[in-house]
C-alpha cells in the first residue's frame, strides 16, 4: 500500500499538472521569460485539458514510450486544484488550498497530505502556487523549437525527485512541459483547451469523500 500511495505523490511531483491559459496574441519578440512572468501575472485561474506521457530509455535500450493518459485539468492560485485522469484509469488529484486528496477509483481509497508538504517545490507549485516561484526555483532562458519558446527550470532544492523541468511558452501561456526526475525518467505534457480566468463558485475545490471509500492519511 506504501509503495502505491508513494507512486501516487510521484504522479503529483510530475505534473504539472496542473494549469489553464488564454489565447492572447503573441507579442512580438517577447522571450520565454516575458511570456512565462506575463502568465504568472495575469493568471488567477484557469481550465482545460492535458496529455501526459512517460519516456523511459535504459542503457542500450532504445526509448520507450509509455500509456499516454488524457484529462482535465483547474485552478485557483495559490494552491486550489483539481487534476483529473480519465484515461488510461480514473483518478483524480485535489486540493482545497490546505490539503491534497488522492482519490483512486479503481482501488476505492482516498489518500491524503498537508499541501504545503505535497506541493513543496514540485513542478504542481510552478502552476499553481504563488508567483514568487525564484524562491524554489531557478529559472533561464533555453531557446526556440517546435513553434515555443523554452525556460528551463531546476529546482534549488536537492532533494527534490526531479531534476529539471523545460517549459515551453506560446501565446503567453504554457503550452508544453518536459520533466526529467532524478531516475532519468522524462515526462511530457501537453495543454489545450485553455481558459483563463473562468467564473468559479466558492466551493469548486472543497473535496466531498464519498460514501464507503477508504481514507488514508499520509
Amino acid at each position: 500500500m506504501k509503495k502505491y500511495q508513494n507512486s501516487l505523490y510521484s504522479k503529483l511531483t510530475q505534473l504539472a499538472a496542473l494549469a489553464a491559459f488564454s489565447c492572447l496574441p503573441l507579442l512580438a519578440g517577447a522571450s520565454a521569460m516575458e511570456q512565462f512572468k506575463h502568465f504568472l501575472t495575469n493568471t488567477q485561474s484557469a481550465r482545460g485539458e492535458f496529455a501526459q506521457v512517460q519516456v523511459k530509455q535504459e542503457a542500450g535500450e532504445k526509448l520507450r514510450m509509455g500509456t499516454p493518459a488524457t484529462g482535465t485539468f483547474l485552478f485557483s492560485k495559490p494552491g486550489k486544484f483539481i487534476w483529473t485522469y480519465q484515461k488510461p484509469y480514473e483518478q483524480i488529484l485535489q486540493s482545497d488550498g490546505k490539503t491534497l486528496y488522492i482519490y483512486d477509483k479503481d482501488l476505492n481509497q482516498i489518500t491524503t497530505k498537508k499541501l504545503d508538504t505535497a506541493l513543496g517545490a514540485s513542478p504542481a507549485a510552478i502552476l499553481f502556487g504563488s508567483t514568487d516561484i525564484e524562491k524554489n526555483f531557478k529559472i533561464s532562458e533555453n531557446g526556440k523549437r517546435d513553434g515555443m519558446e523554452w525556460i528551463e527550470v531546476i529546482p534549488k532544492n536537492n532533494e527534490n525527485t526531479f531534476q529539471r523541468i523545460n517549459i515551453g511558452l506560446q501565446n503567453n501561456v504554457p503550452a508544453a512541459m518536459e520533466l526529467y526526475d532524478t531516475l532519468g525518467q522524462l515526462s511530457l505534457i501537453k495543454f489545450t483547451k485553455f481558459e483563463k480566468n473562468p467564473a468559479l463558485k466558492a466551493d469548486t475545490f472543497k473535496f466531498i469523500v464519498p460514501k464507503g471509500v477508504d481514507v488514508f492519511k499520509n
